[in-house]
């Protein structure tokens, strides 16, 4: 028996979500090919020697570029057995049965992996997506107790592509790392409306064991790694784990550099450790800040305000630690005047080196199954679902708004060719703007001289993330 796992894409990363069944698979004597699509070439002759085919699928990119080599293995392996998994292999399970997936499996799937290998005969698996319970930390997404076995296994990346083949750190000083990534938990346990994790996870979380975390840690710093970007929705869903794995990795491995994403209302809740993140080597902490209109906020179910990210910002910044927004800034509630707004709250307060470009042109993804479809104003607006883009496409009700996205989207498509202040002036100028040099927010003051001061450029990963991205009207992949 032999299986084969393929990532098509995760983010410029070297895929966790290959490393971990791998590992579990190779502890029970099963034969593993490992092929990442975004690195190397998927060859025939793995496809015709495999007899169980996985696809790893953490975000929607991933599977749309997941169809073509589906269909590719089946017409050159029709005895191998298919298989999904990963967060959006659920999400889009009838997709993948009509394509022709008959095992499509969980967010976690090391252990059904290795019962499709174990038990051939039984070769027709469907996880459900919508399985609703408890918070329970000690079952898996589809409520199984879990195996002790499902988290203590150390990923095992000896077959993946080295990392100086994925995205790296840029520094300010124009120095480059070497990155490597993992997690420390799986799932969350918050429910924004719009996070494909929700569906998935209904605000399940669990940890993995720190020890567990450590040693893949030192894997990837053997392979090279000089910094670890930790890819949990929320480092801070569970803190005092956190605070336990970062310890150990400023104490183990003393020159690596890490970076986190952390809530906003977390940011706020647990300031008195960010003194800790910025001593034990964390450089900046990307925070889904999606919208400075608190409606928008609501309606997303966030947990932040427009208040609450303008604190967040002046606590990190007083704590040493930068911070990284993303922005989802085209929904549907979206206006021309609202977006200018965010332009110049972006400029203000100082954040302009902090925002990667493409961040600025994010459409609104609503895929299947998305807690948004709640929102009957989100029903009224899109179209059927749509099995080309897996989505539920929908248009601005004002034109200008579409279009604005669509010139904003090109500016950002010439990012990795000028600085990011200058993409940004440009994306300024295409929605009308012309940013003030200070700003001034009632009792405190914002301002800032955002052409002098040095720390206002932090580092950042060369392949910026947009896993919630959506092409506009008339509009080409992002990919």
């Amino acid at each position: 028996m032999r299986v084969l796992l393929i990532s098509t894409y995760d983010l410029g990363r070297q895929p966790l979500g290959l490393a971990a069944p791998a590992a579990r698979l190779r502890a029970a004597g099963v034969a593993v090919d490992c092929v990442d699509t975004s690195r190397d070439e998927l060859r025939d002759e793995q496809i015709r020697s495999a007899d169980v085919v996985a696809f790893y699928l953490p975000m929607h990119t991933a599977t749309r570029l997941a169809g073509p080599l589906v269909d590719r293995v089946r017409a050159l392996r029709p005895t191998a057995a298919l298989a999904a998994y990963g967060l959006y292999a659920p999400l889009n399970r009838v997709w993948l049965r009509d394509k022709g997936v008959r095992h499509v499996l969980g967010a976690e799937a090391e252990r059904e992996i290795l019962e499709l290998v174990e038990r051939p005969a039984d070769r027709l698996r469907v996880v459900p997506s919508d399985v609703e319970g408890q918070n329970d930390r000690h079952c898996d997404p589809e409520g199984r107790p879990y195996d002790p076995r499902d988290r203590s296994q150390i990923p095992d990346r000896s077959t993946l592509p080295p990392l100086s083949r994925y995205a790296a750190l840029q520094m300010p000083d124009g120095s480059r790392r070497v990155v490597g990534s993992t997690d420390t938990t799986r799932g969350c346990k918050h429910v924004c409306r719009h996070c494909p994790i929700v569906p998935v996870y209904h605000g399940r979380f669990t940890a993995i064991p720190v020890d567990v975390v450590i040693e893949d840690v030192r894997s990837q710093v053997t392979a090279g790694a000089q910094h670890i970007s930790f890819g949990d929705p929320d480092f801070f869903n569970g803190p005092t784990h956190g605070r336990r794995v970062v310890e150990r990795v400023a104490r183990e491995f003393p020159s690596v550099t890490y970076d986190v994403t952390i809530k906003i209302e977390h940011l706020l809740k647990h300031a008195a450790m960010l003194p800790l993140l910025r001593d034990t080597g964390c450089l900046f902490i990307t925070s889904a800040v999606e919208s400075i209109d608190d409606d928008v906020l609501v309606k997303l179910q966030k947990g932040h305000t427009r208040a609450d990210f303008m604190a967040a910002v002046e606590i990190c910044r007083s704590s040493g630690v930068a911070l990284a927004p993303t922005f989802v800034p085209f929904t549907p509630w979206t206006t021309i005047d609202g977006y200018r707004e965010l332009l110049t709250y972006i400029a203000t307060l100082g954040l302009v080196e902090a925002v990667a470009p493409i961040q600025l042109a994010i459409r609104l993804l609503v895929t299947a199954e998305s807690k948004l479809l709640e929102l009957a104003d989100i029903r009224d607006t899109v179209d059927p679902f749509d099995p080309t883009s897996l989505t539920f496409p929908w248009r601005h009700r004002d034109s200008q708004v579409d279009r604005l996205q669509q010139d904003v989207m090109r500016i950002a498509g010439t990012a990795s060719r000028g600085r990011r202040a200058d993409v940004f002036a440009r994306m300024a100028d295409a929605a009308g703007v012309t940013m003030p040099p200070r700003f001034h927010d009632g009792s405190r003051d914002m301002s800032r001289d955002l052409s002098s001061d040095a720390s206002l450029v932090p580092p950042y990963m060369t392949e910026a993330w947009y896993c919630c991205a959506e092409p506009g009207p008339e509009q080409v992949d992002l990919v």
